[in-house]
């Protein structure tokens, strides 16, 4: 069955984003809404996705820009890396006015889209903010959500690891608090994994499949993780590249079948401005991702992108 999809997305550093937006695009059941970028430098993310919808043949879908990233309310610099080296030259950054981001992540929770969230909570806090309510009965997915550490052999992260609950806790406070979301956290996403064995693949699937296979070469060079994360962590593979933690959010939201889910009583609270999520009897349900088939899962993201 077709899915309504509403991507919001920091895009431009950590290459997951790329790779979930791939994964929609190239997803038979995906019915686009739109794109809305957070933590922007003037437009430069939204122009990514406009670039990479072009690749993908899909000019026809929205795209706006966010809050910017000098905005007070993150605890984190979020900067984007050399844009020649990942996009092999200049993109035209595509401004808009805040408002204009907003509008359409409200046009597609009224449309009954499924809001993925694969940046900062910052959108959805502040359109609870102008809408009190809206969260309520929405649809969203939440790549993020800090309740379990990765189990042995993966990296042995703590809540402070959980970038986008994190870099604005003030706003992922409220979304937990107004939000009935589906959490799809580390725990899980560690799981997986891009690895230089999909680059040829990818590198025969048209010019998506190629900027896909490039940025995953530039990244793995710079940020180095396989060198950082697999000393301590065995479980990972071996040509590790990088997690695909917002690509397992995407399929959490279109239903993939790989994935275990919980519901879990968790009570929200505020600690030394970090926002904790702790078991509780007491506490509100939660959707969450327990359980991932990491192999599984690469092998569905590679079909789908390469379809």
């Amino acid at each position: 069955m077709r899915q309504k999809i509403h991507l919001d997305t920091d895009i431009g550093g950590d290459i997951d984003d790329l790779c979930a937006l791939a994964y929609c695009l190239r997803h038979p059941e995906v019915e686009w809404i739109a794109v809305t970028t957070v933590a922007e430098h003037g437009g430069r993310r939204a122009g990514y996705v406009r670039h990479v919808l072009h690749l993908a043949g899909r000019q026809d879908i929205p795209v706006a820009a966010g809050v910017e990233a000098r905005w007070q309310g993150f605890r984190f610099e979020q900067p984007l890396p050399d844009e020649h080296d990942y996009w092999r030259g200049e993109i035209s950054p595509f401004p808009t006015p805040l408002e204009q981001a907003l509008d359409l992540l409200e046009a597609s929770i009224r449309q009954g889209a499924h809001v993925v969230a694969m940046g900062a909570y910052t959108h959805l806090a502040m359109l609870e903010e102008r809408q009190p309510g809206i969260l309520a009965d929405a649809r969203i997915t939440l790549m993020g959500g800090f309740v379990y550490p990765p189990r042995a052999g993966f990296p042995a992260w703590d809540f402070t690891a959980d970038w986008n609950a994190q870099v604005d806790s003030a706003s992922a406070h409220l979304v937990f608090e107004r939000a009935n979301p589906t959490l799809v956290p580390l725990a899980v996403t560690a799981e997986t994994a891009l690895r230089f064995a999909h680059l040829p693949v990818l590198e025969r699937a048209g010019a998506l499949g190629e900027c896909l296979a490039h940025q995953a070469r530039v990244f793995a060079s710079a940020e180095q993780l396989a060198e950082r994360y697999l000393p301590d962590c065995p479980a990972l593979p071996s040509d590790f590249i990088n997690f695909q933690h917002d690509p397992l959010a995407c399929a959490a939201a279109l239903g993939w079948s790989g994935l275990t889910f919980a519901d879990l009583r968790l009570r929200v609270e505020m600690e030394r401005g970090w926002v904790r999520l702790r078991e509780d009897p007491h506490g509100r349900v939660f959707r969450v991702a327990v359980g991932v088939d990491g192999e599984a899962f690469a092998a569905h993201w590679l079909e789908t992108v390469c379809r």
